[in-house]
């Protein structure tokens, strides 16, 4: 896609001067410039133009307050005296993938005071004997060049050790959540042993009434039987009380009257 047409879908329907950021990655420049873009764009202040065939930053206009332009995988070999001019508060410059080869190609970059972060990776300067101190002699304001400081320290962006403490954050509040979890799980276990308690003693109470109920039906239905056995036989009533009074030693009165016949 040409960069002009690009440049009016990422508008989309904004005027230039309401726009912030600019992604124009992957487009085709205008015989390696840049092309469509005005200073009508006063309030940019981040601009990508990654892999665009570019060979030359000649046509970029005026842009006061720009702070991060990304030129990497281009074909920019000089000319860098432009960004001084037409970016003076820039702080973040990526130029990786070009075709810089010299130091002295980098000596415009002096002008920009604001300029924190340099990247020259996969260019060939990078080849030069002293490459880092030689850069950062030549630009005493830069802080990181590469992602790295002048002590081989990296950019906190892309810190190591800063994720390595997020991490773990995460895995101490993880084991903490699994805590929770074990506990609540320990508890809904003793909820459901006492309930299951609960359960047992109600069974075994209700068992206990049943018993008591039987107990009492089974003496009732014994004194029925008893009752009903002197009414339907009076003979076995008679006998009982006959063997009764033996046992005692008198003589039954029945007994008697037969003697006194005699």
């Amino acid at each position: 896609m040409e960069m002009k047409k690009r440049l009016t879908l990422e508008l989309r329907n904004k005027k230039p001067g309401e726009v912030k950021e600019l992604v124009l990655d992957n487009c085709r420049s205008d015989d390696g410039k840049i092309v469509g873009l005005s200073s009508d764009f006063e309030n940019l202040e981040f601009l990508s133009m990654i892999n665009i065939n570019l060979l030359s930053v000649s046509n970029l206009p005026k842009l006061n307050k720009l702070r991060k332009l990304e030129l990497s995988d281009n074909r920019i070999s000089g000319g860098l005296e432009v960004l001084a001019e037409r970016t003076p508060n820039l702080t973040h410059l990526n130029l990786s993938g070009n075709k810089i080869k010299d130091i002295n190609t980098l000596e415009p970059l002096k002008k920009l005071p604001n300029l924190h972060s340099l990247d020259l990776f996969n260019c060939e300067v990078t080849m030069l004997i002293n490459y880092r101190e030689s850069v950062f002699t030549l630009l005493p304001q830069l802080t990181y060049l590469d992602g790295f400081d002048a002590d081989d320290q990296e950019a906190p962006d892309s810190d190591p050790e800063a994720d390595g403490d997020g991490l773990e954050d995460e895995y101490e509040n993880g084991e903490e959540d699994d805590d929770d979890e074990e506990d609540d799980l320990d508890e809904e276990v003793i909820d459901d042993e006492e309930d299951e308690d609960d359960d047992l003693e109600g069974e075994e109470e209700e068992d206990g009434v049943d018993d008591e109920e039987d107990e009492e039906e089974d003496g009732e239905d014994d004194e029925e039987d008893e009752a009903d056995d002197g009414e339907s036989n009076p003979n076995k009533r008679g006998e009982k009380r006959k063997r009764n009074l033996e046992d005692e030693g008198e003589e039954d009165p029945e007994d008697e009257e037969d003697d006194e016949d005699d």
